[in-house]
């Protein structure tokens, strides 16, 4: 496992077992205690992913010390002015502490929200803070009100959609980010360029191998989500190989500023404000 340093000093291992789309305990359970047998200590979960529990069991019955292991998850817009949420969200997980919790959604009271991650870190609650899905000028309005700038921004980003002009936004903050999505919501014709298939044959590697390990020489965390052991063996397998400055630049010109996630800010205001969370 690599890790990354962050602006508060904290180290984060530099590649994640997402659970999105795991609704059910039991088996996101399953699929962290398989991760974490191949050798993975960063889980990235979410209240909305309903399946908080489940991740809080794997990591209590794994027997990794606690220490070893990242435990990430995310606050929905409802919950940001609760100032009970983290203290509702460890109950979920089991756990005495987080590793990471981040604002949801940049909808609702978010500088409420925001001021809320500042207590729990500073209470020890959580050992770092950040924000996924900003990237109007909603970003800046936190950036602004913040006492403790965030240690994470998590955002969609592959070779197609690379965020390079977010990233320049939150470097002075030191901000890192991380990227769900990394493997372009498995397009084909993503992950059948040319200079993919190229590069894996020189490598004995898959192309997501390749495009797993663009992420991480751009200095990126990304989240892949995989319920397969071998799937999950393959991504973590990317640590014995590096890219070449000329490789990164002909991946760098794939990017062509493609999202797959496509609201508007308007329609992520009526869509994520009229989902409410059940404890």
């Amino acid at each position: 496992m690599q890790y990354v340093e962050l602006n508060n000093g904290v180290k984060i291992p530099q590649i994640a077992l997402g659970v999105f789309m795991i609704p059910e305990d039991e088996d996101a359970k399953k699929a962290c205690l398989s991760a974490f047998e191949l050798g993975y200590r960063h889980i990235d979960s979410a209240h909305h992913y309903y399946n908080e529990a489940g991740v809080g069991a794997a990591v209590r019955e794994c027997g990794i010390p606690r220490e070893e292991l990242w435990i990430t998850s995310k606050i929905w817009p409802d919950e940001y002015a609760d100032e009970s949420a983290i203290d509702k969200m460890l109950a979920r997980f089991g756990l005495e502490y987080l590793d990471l919790v981040i604002l949801h959604q940049q909808v609702g009271d978010y500088i409420a929200g925001y001021k809320n991650l500042e207590k729990a870190y500073k209470a020890g609650k959580v050992r770092a803070i950040g924000l996924s899905n900003f990237e109007s000028e909603r970003l800046e309005e936190v950036l602004a009100a913040a006492e403790i700038k965030p240690q994470i921004i998590q955002v969609e980003g592959h070779p197609y959609f690379q965020q390079a002009a977010l990233k320049e936004r939150v470097k002075p903050y030191g901000t890192r980010m991380e990227h769900w999505f990394p493997l372009g919501h498995g397009d084909a014709n993503l992950m059948n360029e040319p200079v993919f298939t190229e590069l894996a044959q020189k490598y004995g590697k898959s192309n997501v191998q390749i495009i797993l390990r663009w992420h991480i020489q751009m200095g990126n965390i990304p989240l892949p989500r995989s319920t397969n052991p071998e799937h999950q063996k393959q991504n973590i397998d990317i640590f014995d190989f590096e890219l070449t400055a000329e490789e990164m630049e002909r991946i760098k010109a794939l990017d062509q500023g493609k999202r797959y996630w496509t609201l508007t800010l308007e329609q992520q205001e009526e869509k994520f404000l009229n989902i409410k969370l059940a404890e």
